[in-house]
């Protein structure tokens, strides 16, 4: 019969048992099934054939998938920076004790409750050329409005814009983060005589810092995965302008049947972002400000 840390770590284990199956059998497997899949010709009809890393060098000469990391590096590095910029600046408006602020935050929060793809519909009807809202807001000024899709240079873009749609989660991280802020900090400031902006700078943005690499990182790593709006807006197009990474997995594993080298693809993707996160983790050591620390 066990007994002392023997017994509470079975007992521990027993409790977690339920989420210990469920990684395994949702997560452990399937990712192991894809690292095997990666180094094999695999059709989904037939067996999957062992190739070595035939898959990871083809993908040195594949043209569309140039495209597609380029697309995703230029949608990930614009949509986290803006994503971060703007939430930090509508949380420290909000804070400021405004009439209104209460309901202002849960109308910025209420679009994340919104299922995407019902939200990528209503933003087509935004972007329409023809009926959309904001062609025809620039109408009524006298201007003729572009099509926002159609167009090559404005389909990505646009995009980006309409991920700022969902910056409810990051606007309350960083509101919870400004309330913990000492009081005592801005009381010292003011004795200093710093302005309103060096009080932003030199207190609020080193003291929410942590907050703000929270939500640096989950906007990177969504940004590395964004599938759903350019695959229900555009399709990728025009001319593969908003081709993005996973979009391009998905083709290679379901639309032309080769789901080994789109496993390749997704291995590649994870270590990207994992890569990235680290690398934000590790540079952000010297401008981060831990109050504990």
């Amino acid at each position: 019969m066990t007994t002392g840390p023997a017994r509470s770590l079975l007992t521990g284990l027993a409790w977690i048992s339920p989420w210990l199956v469920g990684v395994a059998l949702f997560t452990a497997v399937p990712a192991a099934m894809s690292l095997y899949y990666s180094l094999t010709d695999y059709t989904l009809l037939e067996g999957p054939v062992y190739i070595g890393l035939d898959n990871y060098r083809e993908l040195g000469g594949d043209r569309l998938f140039g495209i597609a990391v380029r697309n995703t590096l230029v949608f990930a590095i614009t949509a986290s920076l803006s994503a971060t910029v703007l939430s930090v600046l509508l949380a420290v408006l909000l804070e400021q004790r405004l009439r209104g602020a209460g309901l202002v935050r849960a109308i910025v929060f209420l679009p994340t409750l919104v299922p995407v793809v019902s939200a990528c519909v209503c933003w087509l009807w935004l972007y329409n050329a023809q009926f959309g809202l904001f062609n025809s807001v620039l109408a009524a000024a006298g201007i003729d409005g572009p099509d926002w899709l159609g167009r090559r240079d404005l389909a990505l873009p646009s995009l980006v814009f309409m991920s700022l749609w969902i910056i409810g989660s990051p606007l309350l991280v960083c509101s919870a983060a400004l309330k913990d802020v000492p009081a005592a900090l801005y009381e010292a400031a003011d004795l200093d005589g710093i302005s309103r902006l060096g009080r932003l700078r030199h207190v609020t943005l080193p003291m929410i810092s942590p907050a703000i690499l929270f939500n640096a990182i989950m906007s990177i790593i969504w940004s590395l995965q964004v599938f759903a709006p350019p695959q229900i807006m555009t399709g990728g197009g025009p001319e593969n302008s908003t081709l993005v990474y996973s979009m391009y997995v998905y083709w290679n594993a379901f639309i032309y049947g080769r789901m080994g080298y789109a496993s390749a693809m997704a291995w590649i993707q994870m270590l990207v972002a994992l890569g990235l996160a680290g690398g934000v983790l590790g540079l952000s050591r010297r401008v981060i400000h831990y109050r504990a620390a």
